[in-house]
């Protein structure tokens, strides 16, 4: 999760700062990658912490809310985002991925001591 974090904020800050082809080029992967490290650490994070008979459930809250709710919150944010300050408005989106850190940090503490259901 820190390293899909991590990536956001560069992509999202090279975004802000220029519109160069080349430097697009450049960093447009990091967006596979930071959703990719994101779902697969998200993915074993409920395999470790959810009941395997609710494994089903957790996956398809986990598919609606934090993937298709907050993705189309974000859409709609960015565009107002982008509307008014333009590329400037990149910055907002390398600020979420900067906010999550300290809460990565504390769910990694949290799996550090959790204990599987049996």
């Amino acid at each position: 999760m820190t390293v899909a974090a991590a990536a956001g904020v560069v992509r999202w800050t090279v975004m802000a700062l220029t519109a160069d082809v080349t430097a697009m080029a450049m960093i447009e992967p990091l967006h596979g990658l930071s959703f990719a490290l994101l779902h697969l650490a998200c993915m074993r994070l409920l395999a470790r912490m959810v009941p395997p008979g609710l494994a089903a459930t957790a996956q398809a809250i986990y598919g609606t809310v934090a993937i298709g709710a907050m993705t189309s919150l974000l859409t709609l944010a960015s565009g107002t985002l982008y509307g008014h300050f333009g590329a400037g408005g990149f910055w907002a989106m390398a600020g979420l991925c900067l906010i999550a850190l300290p809460f990565i940090a504390k769910l990694a503490k949290a799996d550090q001591g959790y204990s599987a259901p049996a």
